[in-house]
């Protein structure tokens, strides 16, 4: 069955706490946002030793609303776009009472009670930054921290030093994957006398208030922000050089996604099903966006129920691609122009390891070879949580992974060997190129019910192993 979380398969509450054993390895998760909150739990419930640090002084990650951490792109009017019982942890559904997409304040109380209905929150390390991660002398790893925040922060949250470097045996790297901004490089030609944002910088659509603005991408923020911009804005113009399916988030008064197929089912089904979602939510050529080349199942789906009706409203203007900026106007590839005092660049992210070396761990163009997208076969005891990206959520991903790392870490599971590792991983990345176009937003892409049964599988090939 396609994953779908009741509120029955509500775990209990842990009211005692659960002692780490000693005997096990020590892991260090690096980032308390979705997915290292999800390895935390999993490790915490397995009593396997861990310290989980987080940079700023709450969880949460991007659900959180101005995170003290600094890095979130979280905006006022963001919402999931996958539907709550299947953005949520598998044995803690979203309340019963929530709407079909949660806001992210919502997110964020899910969080909160998740954390606190498993005992875990004491286990979190707050005010800290992972600076340096390296291979030990020893085997294992060596991992450098240092205190951020005032000194009176610090010594409440953390018993560290500054710089200090503590040695574990498995590092969970769960830093994220949307929060180190990508501009455009090269720039476009010509001067521009206005402001210029990422959609990383955007936060409510006071930043837009009577400014003649263009958003410059086609996934989902962009879209987000246009919409508000075209209620707060003097003037919207959407830069769009090539076309997306953009699906409606509610079909028929359901949840879009509520249709869904089971893991087995092969590709070409749920790219038929994807097909089916573009024609119900309607074509937009109509209104000026240009007609993908690639089918709705080759692209990571976007997804909006407001753009709609405000390109039929004439409130949002339809742009190609950008040929230069001229002072106070932007000239786009079709010879047309807009006048402008506000770019936002909704243009993507990089994945980034600020901690390691990049001769250690690197994605050269958003690109780092995974099995199963988490573990890096020359990299024993190295385990990334939540890099990858869904036709669906992260979370329950993350969770799945997670269980999967501290398997590995109790003996109830054995990675395969670096050549079966290696030859699964060329096989996915074939699979995976042959599902999506090339582009560095897919080079994470995973199909949600497929990539969960996938693991599912390893899992019980795993444990025969071990």
């Amino acid at each position: 069955m396609p994953y779908n979380v009741k509120q029955e398969h509500r775990a209990p509450k842990v009211t005692a706490p659960i002692p780490p054993n000693p005997a096990l390895p020590r892991v260090c998760v690096i980032g308390a946002g979705a997915s290292g909150l999800a390895a935390a739990k999993a490790l915490y419930t397995a009593g396997v030793p861990f310290d989980c640090f987080e940079k700023g002084s709450e969880f949460g990650g991007n659900w959180l609303f101005d995170n003290p951490n600094g890095v979130s792109a979280c905006y006022e009017t963001l919402q999931i776009n996958t539907s709550c019982p299947r953005m949520a942890f598998s044995d803690f559904p979203m309340p019963a009472d929530y709407p079909n997409y949660a806001s992210h304040d919502q997110v964020y109380a899910y969080f909160r009670d998740y954390v606190d209905h498993f005992g875990f929150g004491h286990t979190i390390t707050f005010n800290t930054e992972v600076t340096h991660v390296r291979r030990g002398e020893n085997g294992g790893w060596d991992v450098d921290i240092r205190p951020t925040g005032s000194s009176a922060e610090s010594s409440a949250n953390s018993d560290t030093a500054e710089y200090e470097t503590r040695r574990y045996d498995a590092v969970m790297v769960a830093n994220g994957h949307h929060w180190d901004a990508r501009w455009p490089d090269p720039g476009y030609p010509g001067h521009f006398d206005g402001g210029q944002i990422h959609a990383h910088d955007y936060r409510s659509g006071e930043q837009l208030e009577n400014r003649d603005v263009v958003v410059v991408g086609a996934g989902n923020s962009a879209m987000d922000i246009a919409v508000e911009g075209s209620y707060r804005a003097q003037s919207v113009n959407l830069s769009i050089r090539r076309g997306q399916w953009v699906m409606k988030k509610t079909i028929f008064g359901k949840a879009a996604d509520q249709i869904a197929l089971p893991g087995w089912v092969p590709w070409w089904a749920t790219a038929a099903r994807l097909r089916i979602a573009a024609m119900l939510s309607g074509g937009l050529r109509r209104y000026g966006l240009p007609t993908p080349e690639h089918t709705p199942g080759q692209s990571h789906p976007v997804q909006s129920d407001a753009i709609r009706d405000r390109l039929d409203e004439g409130a949002i203007t339809v742009r190609p691609g950008i040929e230069r900026l001229e002072g106070d106007r932007v000239v786009f590839t079709d010879g047309s122009e807009a006048p402008a005092d506000l770019i936002v660049w909704a243009t993507g992210y990089r994945v980034n390891f600020p901690f390691f070396d990049p001769d250690l761990i690197s994605a050269e163009g958003n690109d780092l070879p995974l099995f199963k997208r988490m573990a890096h076969p020359d990299r024993p005891g190295l385990f990334f949580i939540g890099l990858l990206q869904p036709v669906g959520a992260i979370m329950p991903l993350a969770e799945a992974q997670s269980k999967l790392a501290v398997k590995t870490l109790t003996g109830d599971y054995e990675l395969p060997s670096r050549r079966d590792m290696t030859r699964q991983m060329h096989e996915d990345d074939r699979r995976n190129k042959r599902q999506f176009y090339d582009s560095p937003r897919h080079t994470m892409q995973v199909d949600f019910d497929h990539y969960l049964l996938e693991l599912e599988r390893e899992m019980r090939r795993g444990k025969v192993a071990a």
